[in-house]
């Protein structure tokens, strides 16, 4: 395995996020600070474009104009979109919401960082339209006032963007051809923390699949089974809330809370959860069997999973500083670790947050919330 890290900014800030920042500054703080605002970023999300050998990528940034890049291997350089000649001061990042459609455009929204105090004042996110082939970038209107999309799918048969908010939790969705937004539904009420997971996901069925949890208002606590699977039927209009979730991996009550979806075309979609565990999940009736944990031992994750031309999958387990190559077998329910994610010198990868693949079988995976340093890009060759 050969891993290289390529880095769009170098800020160091060792522990000073630990002794003076932690808790403590609030959203004004960090725009206020010119070396976070102008330094610290986080790559969120990436998608590879095959016609211009690019790798497109979503950024949090205190600064607003930052949040949109492309790192042009040909050139082996990044390259800046022009997002600040459109961007809005509370245009955060692009969390999970880089997508492709079949007229050749990326369309995007972005996600907040700002507090509730802001509410009124930050207009909501935007869908982005941007043409590869020109650098032509749109906004082509807010879904919900106010209100900020950590989440995009798109149906391409029917030239609509599904939409996963944040705050509140709305399902939404935004109709390419109008311009027409709808809510769909509420998935949670914030009570026991969010609902969601980091991204959505279409069956083969074209039905939508996310998080939603229970509230039980009358009680301190939503409780153990409060995590549950949801699904968006486009021929009906209606959400099915299913009264299950993911197993816990130990067997005991519980349901846990799917951190990402996948949908590698064999059928079922899949599900991560459970400190980075995988599950297979029956789209009929979203029951779901539990596969493996990979890093059992200690804290972990497993936000991304991309589909290789060999039909294997490729993703990063671990977080903290502690990081692995994944290699999983979906379909056999089998999986290795082709070793720790830290570059020729010595710097370690700190957490995945979403990976992509080219062409020529490159990993490109998405380090994010590092807070002791900018988070990097990471190339990695798993063959070599």
């Amino acid at each position: 395995m050969q891993v290289q890290t390529l880095k769009l900014e170098q800020v160091d800030f060792g522990n000073q996020w630990f002794d003076e920042i932690l808790d403590r500054w609030t959203y004004d703080d960090f725009t206020a600070s010119r070396e976070w605002k102008r330094g610290w970023i986080s790559f969120d999300c990436a998608y590879y474009h095959p016609s211009d050998d690019r790798v497109y990528l979503g950024i949090t940034s205190f600064d607003s104009a930052a949040i949109f890049k492309a790192y042009d291997r040909k050139l082996d350089r990044f390259i800046d979109l022009g997002y600040g000649r459109m961007a809005d001061r509370f245009d955060a990042k692009f969390h999970r919401s880089l997508v492709m459609h079949s007229d050749g455009c990326l369309y995007a929204a972005p996600a907040l960082l700002h507090c509730p105090d802001k509410y009124a004042e930050a207009p909501g996110a935007s869908i982005v339209r941007f043409d590869p082939a020109t650098g032509r970038l749109d906004k082509l209107g807010i879904v919900i006032p106010h209100v900020y999309i950590q989440a995009l799918a798109l149906d391409r048969r029917r030239d609509r963007l599904y939409c996963q908010c944040f705050a509140p939790e709305y399902l939404a969705s935004f109709d390419l051809r109008t311009g027409e937004s709808k809510t769909l539904a509420l998935l949670g009420s914030g009570y026991g923390g969010m609902a969601q997971g980091e991204n959505l996901v279409l069956d083969d069925a074209g039905g939508l699949w996310c998080n939603w949890s229970l509230t039980r208002a009358w009680q301190d606590k939503p409780g153990i089974d409060a995590a549950r699977l949801c699904r968006y039927d486009p021929q009906t209009e209606q959400v099915q809330f299913f009264a299950q979730g993911l197993p816990q991996p130990d067997g005991r009550p519980g349901f846990a809370k799917a951190e990402s979806f996948f949908n590698f075309g064999d059928g079922p979609i899949y599900a991560s959860g459970a400190n980075g565990s995988l599950y297979r999940v029956d789209p009929a009736t979203a029951k779901a069997q539990w596969l493996f944990t990979p890093t059992p031992d200690r804290p972990s994750r497993l936000s991304s999973l991309v589909k290789a031309a060999d039909g294997v999958a490729y993703g990063v387990t671990g977080r903290g500083g502690q990081c692995e190559l994944l290699r999983v077998e979906y379909k056999t329910g089998k999986f290795a670790k082709l070793g720790s994610m830290v570059d020729p010198d010595g710097v370690a990868m700190y957490q995945c947050h979403d990976i992509v693949i080219s062409d020529d079988g490159t990993l490109y995976a998405c380090e994010n919330d590092n807070p002791y340093r900018s988070s990097y890009l990471w190339a990695i060759r798993p063959e070599d």
